[in-house]
């Protein structure tokens, strides 16, 4: 037997990894079972290739509790190792990687947040072990070997006394890991990390049920058996050809991931690709609330099969974080914590590809089924208007897709949209003016007037409409948006022919300072207007600038305006062309024109929604008052 000390400069290795890593010490699992998947995958090579005239077989990964004994065994059927090769690949080569490891980052190491790292893999163990046996035996015709380290840098090696080839790593848990010793803990782990590794993962038995025999009673029970319990799925749906797979298929392995989530998803897109870089992948599209913040973190990034995290920040634009699947490449590069992407060159091509992916296929269904497109873009619409937000690349091609439903329903692309509303909605500078409401029941006697003019009003409701109206102003040719309360509909699109008004500029003038003297709120700037005499009397307006700055700062943006505490602002504007104006005009007795102009204002409030409480039980009782 060889006894030897582990040739390492820092002495202190172990509580090192132990007080580096303590935190998320759980990954230990995750790295060993790494390892094993490394040698059984290794040997798989060997013999495809002719090295290891052995059989392959069907090797699986084991994991076993001993409660009693304090021991956790993580056994492989991979490629094993000499006693030459434990004294290379342990004694020096892993541990120096773990000293480098300790080296660099031992003075940022708990800024860091560390999870774990690939170079450390086999001394990981020691975060929750006071000791750690390998017992291996090589797929070459030599002895076993027996290695044995209670967490200093003294070893012992030996020759061992297993038959078959593989590694067996038995772990002595600490005291204070005691956790892992529990079956549901360790189920807990590998449905995190190891759900989709490549090998066959078996822990415990279960209990499966046969077909009843031929000829059996009703009554009689069917017959079991005790087979291995295999917790992993080594053949997840991404790492198949898309055109092995059906739509059932897809939406299966949504569920494999998702098992709380009951609604189905709205569609898939796979990804597969292997140049200029590896990576493959199924992305889908989820249902979607206004609520954007929920959404995020749900896309698990694997590599190699091995779960990483699904913090997938600088891998996937931004936009599609609130996508749900996996991506799994060997080419992204992973700093220490596993959960940092660095924004490297190979990922920022990773990314574009994503981008260029989901809008080619969003593209595909729109021109495929647009009916179903359609009936799907209330569900989608948030992912792909963030897109257009923030990538140019995305933003250029969704112009093809993207759609601007109507109040009435109606779906169309930008272009349509031009064609449809260009003769009604081209004011005298050339520029279309593109109706919106927000809110369809709130706006609705503004919508209606705009309708009966003949102009198309769109549904525009999602918490970012905002920007992304900007950015279309800013990024096609004379156009502008405005909601249809943002100022009366001859102001909103104007056109030469001016409507003339019944007033002359002496009772004009008169007319506002009586509006003035008896409406108490100032935060309504009165506004004459010379309108269709059976456009309503007064109708308040939201200035579409001051408005749409102060709904872009809630939602993130808005810049220099700091518009988000200001003062509520809106425009009284007044019909001079209307009889009711006209009688309030002429009124002589000053409490039936305080009363006209209190109720004409309290029905502008009415309409817009701004009447509540107090003020709205008031204007009920004068108007039973009026009615009697």
């Amino acid at each position: 037997m060889a006894k030897g000390k582990i040739n390492v400069s820092v002495e202190n290795i172990f509580p090192l990894i132990k007080k580096f890593l303590y935190s998320d010490h759980e990954i230990f699992l995750r790295e060993l079972i790494s390892n094993a998947t490394d040698a059984t995958t290794k040997l798989k090579h060997l013999t495809s290739i002719g090295e290891a005239k052995i059989d392959y077989g069907n090797p699986i990964i084991e994991i076993k509790v001993d409660k009693d004994g304090k021991k956790l065994h993580i056994i492989d059927q991979g490629i094993g190792m000499t006693e030459a090769e434990v004294k290379n690949y342990i004694n020096q080569v892993a541990f120096s990687g773990a000293e480098e490891f300790l080296n660099k980052y031992e003075d940022g190491a708990k800024d860091t947040g560390i999870i774990g790292h690939f170079g450390l893999g086999f001394y990981s163990a020691f975060m929750v072990a006071d000791k750690v046996e390998i017992i291996t035996k090589s797929y070459k015709d030599e002895p076993a070997a027996h290695w044995s380290c209670d967490g200093s840098p003294n070893f012992t090696l030996k020759k061992g006394k297993k038959e078959d080839r593989g590694s067996e790593i038995i772990l002595h848990i600490a005291d204070d890991s005691t956790e892992f010793l529990e079956e549901n803990r360790i189920k807990e782990l590998l449905n995190k990390y190891n759900k989709f590794m490549p090998i066959p993962i078996k822990f415990g038995m279960k209990t499966e049920t046969l077909p009843k025999p031929e000829g059996a009673k009703e009554e009689d029970p069917a017959p079991t058996q005790e087979v291995d319990n295999i917790v992993n799925n080594p053949n997840p749906a991404w790492t198949k050809q898309p055109a092995d797979l059906k739509e059932e298929d897809y939406k299966g392995f949504y569920r494999e991931l998702y098992p709380m989530q009951f609604e189905e998803p709205l569609f898939h897109i796979h990804l597969n690709v292997d140049y200029p870089f590896n990576l493959t992948g199924i992305l889908y599209f989820p249902k979607l609330t206004q609520d954007l913040s929920q959404h995020k973190d749900r896309i698990q990034l694997y590599q190699n099969q091995v779960f990483v995290t699904d913090n997938v920040e600088g891998i996937v634009p931004e936009f599609l974080t609130m996508l749900r699947g996996v991506i799994d490449s060997p080419d992204i590069p992973l700093n220490v914590s596993r959960s940092y992407l660095q924004a490297d060159g190979a990922v920022k091509k990773i990314s574009s590809y994503i981008t260029r992916k989901v809008a080619d296929k969003l593209n595909s269904l729109f021109k495929n089924n647009r009916e179903d497109f359609e009936a799907k873009w209330n569900d989608i619409k948030i992912v792909i208007e963030y897109g257009m937000l923030s990538e140019d690349k995305f933003f250029e091609k969704a112009d093809k897709f993207a759609l601007y439903p109507t109040v009435d329903g109606s779906y169309y692309t930008f272009e349509e949209l031009q064609d449809k509303i260009k003769d009604a909605q081209t004011d005298k500078d050339d520029k279309l003016v593109i109706l919106y409401a927000s809110d369809k029941e709130a706006q609705h006697s503004y919508i209606e007037a705009a309708k009966a003019k003949g102009f198309e009003v769109l549904l525009m409701d999602s918490p970012i409409i905002g920007h992304l109206m900007q950015k279309l102003e800013t990024s096609k040719e004379k156009i502008s948006f405005a909601r249809v309360d943002a100022d009366h509909l001859d102001n909103l699109i104007k056109k030469d022919d001016t409507q003339i008004s019944k007033l002359s500029d002496e009772e004009k003038e008169k007319l506002k300072a009586d509006l003035e003297a008896t409406i108490e709120n100032k935060s309504y700037t009165v506004q004459l207007e010379a309108m269709d005499s059976e456009a309503s009397p007064f109708i308040i307006t939201e200035p579409e600038f001051m408005r749409r700055m102060k709904e872009m700062q809630q939602t993130g943006g808005g810049g220099m305006f700091g518009m988000g505490n200001m003062p509520e602002m809106y425009n009284l504007i007044v019909n001079t062309n209307h009889e009711l104006v006209s009688e309030i005009l002429n009124t002589k007795t000053a409490k039936k024109k305080e009363r006209l102009i209190n109720q004409s204002l309290d029905l502008a409030r009415l309409s817009k929604g701004l009447l509540k409480g107090e003020e709205l039980t008031n204007f009920i009782k004068r108007s039973y008052e009026m009615v009697k």
